[in-house]
Formats: structure tokens, sequence, C-alpha cells
């Protein structure tokens, strides 16, 4: 536990903070060690052999508020023992809790119908802070101690320190294939605009194809790399290669035919970082991953390390074990599909803690701040079209606050051009405020 323990300090205390100052903070019951620190944070039984990984280990609702903000264990109280002030709330265990998924692995009874663990259920969304990162919260209270203690520290800038604008295609088109075609032909016949979109589409080219949104939305996506700058703004697209036995993964997108290979063109053509969209068949069996990956490569010709998978299908630690078996170095899955917010508690990257091990990986966690869907779906937030919009800005302005990363997921057939989906607008609306930040 010691590299985590170090980790979730610096983690906490920022990046610009010197090792000299987090060598200050200790992290102990032994008060024989006390003297050693400036400061304490005082362990919980959360690590404990006895309760770690059982259900008496979940913290008990209503949470306790140590200046406004909840605490997962310890107390909110701060005692002084000769020079070293304690701190009672064991920030420690709260950050590990939250960053690693822990209350994921524990409650493995809850699932959804896809085997995903609900947002809803969670305890950041029972508790009330899903859309609040509560753990830079701990960071603040942690910095705030410190300096009353006579160290000098700073607070991180109130700037997004990157954004992710990021696509999943999961259908490429809507009647390309002969399926979709002669299904829109056979609506068309008590909706003749559908039958003529799909006899424009078939015959004329995939830049007919109403869900071939993507040259729009890289349009979009690049106004704001334009003003913030390349180190501060990513495009990705993400693209299922796998699965294809199952209704979730279908239909399954022919990557040999010309429409595809205009995919890849344009990604390159528009500076948009190509990644892999590890299908449904996948999150349920993921040793899998490998051979998606490479196939991934082999069509596109290009080394991939980034991941998201389909239906946000993240359901086991061994799920992101296996990102890291297939060379995956960056996965941006982590977010609820019923609910926006933090999953994780961060709006930062952060670096994934296997919880069953109880040890640091490589593989780097960027959470998802929202998706299309889940604003929009009746089965999951089920916003209109202002209500989505301000909770979308409230979010923005959430990572924001605690120089985070913003990353959106808009799917390229949410996009279409149609009065039933309010999400082309949003969309647009986001962007112009992305451009201000």
């Amino acid at each position: 536990m010691t590299e985590i323990i170090d980790y979730i300090l610096h983690f906490l205390l920022g990046e610009t903070v010197s090792p000299k100052i987090i060598a200050k903070v200790g992290y102990t019951s032994n008060q024989k060690d006390y003297r050693k620190y400036k400061l304490v944070i005082l362990p919980s039984p959360f690590f404990s052999e006895e309760i770690y990984g059982s259900a008496a280990s979940l913290p008990a609702l209503p949470l306790q508020i140590w200046e406004e903000s909840p605490i997962l264990f310890g107390t909110p109280t701060v005692e002084q023992v000769g020079n070293t002030r304690i701190i009672n709330a064991d920030l420690i265990a709260s950050t590990y809790f939250l960053i690693s998924r822990y209350e994921e692995m524990v409650r493995k009874d809850v699932r959804d119908v896809h085997g995903r663990f609900p947002g809803k259920e969670s305890l950041p969304y029972r508790a009330g802070f899903i859309d609040s990162p509560l753990v830079e919260e701990y960071g603040k209270l942690l910095r705030v101690q410190l300096r009353d203690v006579g160290l000098k520290i700073s607070e991180p800038p109130t700037k997004i320190r990157k954004i992710f604008l990021t696509h999943d295609v999961d259908q490429l088109s809507h009647y390309r294939n002969l399926r979709g075609f002669v299904g829109g032909l056979l609506r068309g016949i008590q909706r003749p605009k559908e039958g003529n979109k799909a006899i424009k589409s078939y015959f004329g080219g995939l830049k007919n194809d109403p869900w071939y949104t993507l040259p729009w939305l890289f349009k979009m996506d690049n106004s704001v790399r334009q003003i913030l700058g390349n180190d501060r703004c990513e495009l990705v697209t993400f693209i299922k290669v796998g699965g294809g036995t199952r209704k979730e993964d279908k239909p399954f997108i022919t990557h040999h035919i010309q429409d595809f290979q205009s995919l890849i063109t344009l990604c390159k053509k528009k500076n948009v970082t190509f990644a892999l969209h590890a299908s449904y068949e996948a999150g349920v069996d993921p040793t899998r991953i490998i051979e998606e990956k490479k196939h991934l490569e082999r069509v596109s010709k290009r080394k991939t390390e980034y991941n998201r998978n389909h239906f946000l299908n993240s359901r086991e630690p061994e799920d992101m074990t296996a990102l890291i078996d297939a060379g995956i170095t960056d996965d941006f899955t982590l977010g609820y599909a019923d609910v926006a917010g933090f999953r994780l508690g961060t709006c930062r990257l952060v670096k994934w803690i296997n919880p069953k091990t109880r040890q640091l990986t490589t593989l780097t966690l960027h959470p998802l701040t929202m998706m299309d869907g889940t604003l929009s779906d009746k089965r999951y937030m089920n916003l209109n079209a202002h209500d989505a919009f301000e909770y979308c800005i409230r979010l923005i302005n959430m990572v924001e606050s605690w120089n985070g990363e913003f990353v959106s997921l808009w799917h390229n057939t949410s996009v279409e051009d149609t009065p039933q989906s309010y999400h082309r607008k949003l969309y647009q609306d986001i962007i112009q405020y992305l451009k201000t930040k």
C-alpha cells in the first residue's frame, strides 16, 4: 500500500507541490511517528484485512460533513498533538474508494440489464455529490490545513486543463447497407421523406447519409481547437471493429468497404485521434480486446492506445487488466450511462488502482463528464433541452474550477439534422461555451 498512499497524497495535493512538502504529511495511527510530520491523516479501519472487500467496509449514509464536504471514512475533526496536526477524516481511504471503483467491486450483485453498475445506485449519486468532484475538494481541504501549519502551498489555476471532444461511431451510416436501405424504403411507404433519404444515401454516397455527421462534428470541434490550441483540445473518434454476434453490436461495420476508408481519411485530414471502441462482446469477454485492437490497427494502418467500451460497458477490474494486456494506455469509459457527473469522484486524469490486488497500475483513466444519451434518454436523466444545457454548463464550470479535464461524448447518430432530437443544437451551444474557456 505504500506506493498507493504516496500516489494518492501526490494526487490530492497536486503535481506542482514539492516532494519536500508531501514528505511532511503522514498516514499513520502510531503516535510515536507523529513527531516526524507537520500533518498526519489518521487511518480508519477501511484497509484492515478484517473488513476490506466486505459490505462492512462501505460508508454508511448519511455521510458526515467536514467544511461542507462529505467524508466517507473517519470523523470531521482536527486535533493537535504536540507540534503535529491530526486530521481524523480519512481522506486517503475516501479518495481510494472513489478513484478505484471500489464500491463496484464490493457490490457485485448490483448491475443493470447490461451488467453495468448503475450510476443511480452509486454512493456519489445517493449521497448527492455525483455532480461535484469530491476528491478535488479533499485536495483543497488538505492544502488549507498545510497552510495553517505554516507550509507554503498554492491552489491550482481556475482553468480547464484539457478538453477531449470525443465521438463513438457505433453506426457509420443509416441507409448504406442493404438492410438499412430496405428498411428505409419500407418505412417510406408511410413517410415518403425517409424513403427519399434512403434512396439518396444508398445510391448517392456516404456524404448523403443523415447519420454521417462526422464532417460537421469535426468542424465544430476544430473551431474550439483553433482557439484553445492543440495542447488544450484533442479530438478523438472511437471505432468499433469487433462484436457481431450480439444484438448490441449490430449493425457490424464492414471495414474493407470504401465508406470505412473514407472515415479513416477524414480523421487523418482533420487531425482526429483514431481509437478503439471495444465491442459489447468484449465487455462480456475482455480477452477479446487484444484481437479487436490488432484488427483496428490493421485496417486503419495506425497505432492506437486509447479505448472506450461500447455501452460504457466497463464492468469489473478484469476489464481494466485486459486493456493493459492489450497495450491500451488511456481509457475513456469511466462515466455512468444513466447519470452524467463524476463516476470516479475526480475530473482529473488518474492512474487506475486495482481494488482487488491493491496495486497501482499503468492505465490512465480519463473520467467521462457527459454523454448525449445520458441527458435525454427516458430511462436515464430524461432532461429537456433547457435543463440538459444548464446541467452541462454546471459540469463544465465545475471542471474549470478544479483545473480538470472535460471529456464529452456525442455520437454521430445523435446529431442528425432532425426536429426529433435536441442534440445537434445542444452540441452547438456547448461548443460555443467551450470557446470562452
